[in-house]
C-alpha cells in the first residue's frame, strides 16, 4: 500500500471518518467538511485512502457507496466482515466481531466479500418500541 502526502483536506476526511461511528457517503462528507473542497478532490482523496489501506468501501443495500475506516488490517488487509444497513436512519455500520459464513463449490476462488445486512439498528429498534 503506497503512502501519499498528507493534505489538510485528507486529514479532515480521515478525522471525520474516525469520529463517525458509521460509514459515510461522499455527499455526507462533502456536506460536513468544514473547509472548502470540491467534490472531485473528495473523490480523489477517498480513492487514495482506499489505495493506502486507510479506509474501505461499503456498497449499501440500495447500491450507494459509503466509506469507513479500516480496523484490524495491520498485517493482512481485508474487509471480510459484515456491514449492517439500518432501514430507518440509513446508517451503515461495520460489524467487526461477526464473520460472514458461506459455502461455495471448490472450483470458486473468493477474492473479496461484501456482506450487507439490512434491518433496524439498536437506536432505531429502541425508538420503535
Amino acid at each position: 500500500m503506497k503512502q501519499t502526502r498528507n493534505t489538510t483536506a485528507k486529514s479532515r476526511i480521515i478525522s471525520m471518518l474516525q469520529a463517525s461511528g458509521v460509514a459515510l457517503s461522499h455527499s455526507e462528507i462533502e456536506e460536513t467538511i468544514d473547509i472548502p473542497v470540491n467534490r472531485v478532490t473528495i473523490y480523489r482523496i477517498l480513492e487514495r485512502l482506499i489505495d493506502e489501506g486507510t479506509i474501505h468501501k461499503v456498497v449499501n443495500t440500495d447500491g450507494a457507496m459509503k466509506f469507513a475506516m479500516c480496523h484490524n488490517c495491520s498485517v493482512t488487509h481485508h474487509h471480510n466482515h459484515i456491514h449492517f444497513s439500518c432501514v430507518d436512519c440509513k446508517a451503515v455500520t461495520c460489524l467487526e466481531g461477526v464473520v460472514p459464513s458461506f459455502k461455495l463449490a471448490k472450483e470458486y476462488e473468493v477474492i473479496d466479500v461484501n456482506f450487507t445486512l439490512s434491518g433496524r439498528c439498536p437506536n432505531c429498534s429502541a425508538q420503535a418500541q
